[in-house]
């Protein structure tokens, strides 16, 4: 991996520390704290070196950002690459999103960063690909091909970044746990009126109980039913 010049350096800079050892440093600091915790002096001293040697790999933080994504994003094309030669390509989609689920929703940040339209996350544009080359499979049109891997690639992000949120702050600083403030919720669900709120009410005892894997995993289903519906001819 090259280092890059950056013209945030001045004079003749030393690079102390590898791209891959800068990138890795960066996840952590994510994975540990967040956005707000990746800075470039926090991975300096993460690194044990000066802040100006970072720049000889990255130009600014969103360059890091998606160096950072694309590093996570290589992992899950490895997890995934057993679900390309299957007989069935839905059942190669469930693999897929369900692999990509479990990483995206252990790591709040990564849904921010995920995809975005940037020469800095090649792996990204591959796994649309992987996702791309099993709707192909199905013989629709580009049309419904674009629409299908936007509709579940969509719906894997969507759902991994709603249930990855970060918990309230009471949580994070243990005035309560979760167990408490989860019970908190569907307390203040069943006091709602059953004639303003029918659906809250049919419901609340299931959402008291659910998985949120299982959540995720019923509506992948509902999703790739309809999809192998529409392959179907509709049928």
């Amino acid at each position: 991996m090259t280092p890059r010049r950056s013209s945030n350096t001045t004079g003749p800079q030393r690079a102390s520390h590898s791209l891959e050892a800068v990138v890795s440093a960066a996840i952590a600091l994510l994975d540990e704290g967040g956005d707000a915790a990746l800075t470039f002096r926090a991975l300096a001293a993460r690194l044990g070196g000066g802040v100006a040697s970072i720049y000889w790999y990255v130009a600014n933080k969103d360059e890091l950002r998606d160096k950072a994504s694309d590093h996570v994003v290589a992992g899950i094309l490895t997890d995934t690459a057993a679900f390309t030669g299957d007989d069935d390509p839905i059942d190669n989609l469930r693999g897929i999103a369900i692999a990509a689920f479990d990483v995206i929703s252990e790591r709040p940040w990564l849904a921010d960063y995920f995809m975005r339209s940037t020469i800095d996350q090649p792996n990204s544009l591959r796994l649309y690909e992987r996702v791309g080359q099993q709707v192909l499979r199905l013989d629709l049109t580009p049309l419904q091909s674009f629409h299908a891997v936007s509709a579940v690639l969509g719906f894997v992000v969507g759902i991994a970044a709603d249930l990855g949120q970060q918990p309230p702050q009471e949580v994070l600083d243990g005035t309560v746990s979760r167990k408490e403030f989860f019970e908190r919720v569907v307390e203040q669900w069943r006091a709602l009126d059953p004639d303003e709120f029918p659906f809250m009410h049919h419901i609340v005892g299931e959402f008291a109980e659910h998985d949120d894997r299982d959540q995720f995993r019923a509506g992948l289903d509902l999703l790739l039913d309809g999809l192998r519906r529409q392959a179907d001819g509709g049928r």
